[in-house]
């Protein structure tokens, strides 16, 4: 197995994904997976999904912090900057075009037909991946008996941090009691404070843009449902964005590829033009690379103590349930006529029955039918 990969290797890997990556969270992971584990052998099941338990555990958009733990992992500083800048850049780029032509326009373009089938291809290749993953986590009955109650938990709606970390102080808990240990948890320093230089760019709009987006980066955890939410909050209450460029800018982040964040891009844009884009895409972001740099470091010494070895086990196999909770979500929302069945049901006998097939192939597949049968 590979120590160390070419920069331009990763860069590769990941600015495919940025432009292939519809989906959110779940199904980028998928597509992760299939890329680092199955395709390239970078790394092992078991490393990938505890790079996804640490994903869990700290705050941001999570496919775009496991991008940057994988681009650590293989390449050091360098590979943590390409495989992030790689995967959030291209959604960025074509979020900016599209906020330059709402705001010459003031409507976006019709995309219904295309995503209709995209989402139910997107499942199967979901579950594709989480099935291996799966199996992997489940090393024993305790660790089967959480995965269940997680995944009960995370349909009934209980907030997904919770899950995460009850699931490890369950399973660290157990652990002690079995085996009489004292393993003690060390304290991880989250965030270091960003010094910003006075530039063109460093306007009062701007500064209450930085600012904001630096603070939901760094305390957001949950989907972009759960981003939308802070938004409200912080820019249409307050009067700098109306109710309508956030709905616009949610819809912009369902139907373009890479990170459901880059969104930010559309509404920074609108707000106050390139500077305020460019800003805010900076801010929402910055704090995923911080946490990766000092979280991934102290990965082999999670894994060297028994209790935080079991602690870890546990968030991987709660990782696992509530993405399988999403794909319930997705499906409920999703395949609800006889064309969408139908669309699911292919895309899942072509990802299980074909599993060396690109993930691509299964969402462009999957987009062109929708179009067509969208058409009846």
């Amino acid at each position: 197995m590979q120590e160390n990969v070419n920069v331009k290797e990763i860069a590769k890997v990941f600015g495919k994904l940025g432009i292939i990556g519809f989906g959110g969270p779940a199904a980028h992971i998928a597509m992760m997976r299939d890329e680092v584990v199955v395709k390239r052998k970078w790394m092992s099941e078991q490393h990938f999904l505890d790079l996804l338990g640490a994903t869990n555990l700290i705050p941001g958009p999570n496919s775009t912090e496991m991008a940057i733990h994988i681009g650590y992992d293989k390449g050091g500083w360098k590979g943590l900057l390409t495989a992030g800048l790689c995967f959030i850049l291209p959604a960025v780029l074509i979020t900016g075009i599209l906020a330059y032509l709402y705001s010459l326009y003031g409507q976006l373009p019709e995309v219904q037909p295309f995503i209709y089938g995209i989402k139910p291809a997107i499942i199967a290749i979901i579950l594709a991946a989480i099935y291996p993953l799966a199996k992997q986590s489940v090393k024993s009955i305790n660790l089967g008996l959480i995965g269940i109650t997680v995944l009960l938990a995370a349909v009934f709606g209980v907030n997904e941090i919770y899950l995460m970390f009850g699931a490890g102080l369950l399973a660290f808990g157990l652990h002690t009691v079995q085996n009489r240990q004292n393993d003690t948890l060390q304290s991880i320093v989250p965030f270091t404070f960003l010094q910003v230089t006075q530039t063109t760019f460093w306007t009062a709009t701007n500064a209450k843009l930085f600012w904001t987006f630096l603070k939901i980066g760094s305390i957001l955890y949950g989907s972009g449902y759960v981003l939308f939410a802070f938004l409200d909050t912080e820019l249409v209450a307050t009067g700098l964005l109306t109710r309508r460029q956030l709905m616009d800018a949610i819809a912009v982040g369902q139907f373009t590829p890479g990170p459901v964040f880059s969104s930010v891009t559309f509404i920074g844009f609108q707000i106050n033009g390139l500077s305020g884009a460019i800003i805010s895409t900076i801010a929402i972001f910055l704090p995923s690379f911080v946490f990766v740099a000092l979280l991934n470091p102290l990965m082999k010494k999670l894994r060297n103590s028994k209790g935080l070895s079991a602690f870890l086990d546990a968030v991987n196999v709660a990782s696992v349930a509530i993405i399988i909770a999403v794909c319930y979500e997705m499906g409920k929302e999703t395949i609800t006529d006889w064309r969408t069945i139908l669309i699911a049901v292919l895309s899942i006998a072509i990802t299980f029955g074909y599993k060396k097939l690109n993930s691509a192939v299964v969402v462009l597949g999957g987009s062109l039918l929708g179009y067509v049968l969208f058409q009846i």
